[in-house]
């Protein structure tokens, strides 16, 4: 038997914060509702992240986790691993290593 696990991607560009939480998450939402298989977001081009923030992104983590999937985030910058590692986030989210190229 063959699988084939689709990954789909969203990218956030600038502040991950409370100005535009409820849009990432709408955007986040539909995506998870639409696909199969984990869902990447992409972070290379996120300069800050709040609570609200952070809270978007465990929010689509727990609606993934609840149906096998994963929420990957992918190009956290230092700042973001350091906030994620300190939250605890980083010990349940995975945070795609530096540098690894997307196939």
């Amino acid at each position: 038997m063959d699988v084939v696990v689709r990954r789909e991607a969203l990218g956030v560009d600038g502040r991950l914060d409370a100005s535009c939480a409820a849009d990432v998450r709408a955007r986040l939402n539909r995506l998870i509702d639409s696909t199969v298989g984990d869902v990447v977001i992409d972070l290379s081009g996120v300069d800050l992240v709040d609570a609200t923030g952070l809270g978007v992104l465990a929010g689509a983590h727990r609606r993934l986790r609840r149906t096998g999937r994963r929420l990957i985030l992918r190009g956290c910058g230092a700042h973001l691993r350091r906030v994620l590692a300190v939250t605890g986030l980083r010990r349940v989210m995975y945070v795609e290593p530096a540098g690894r190229i997307a196939v």
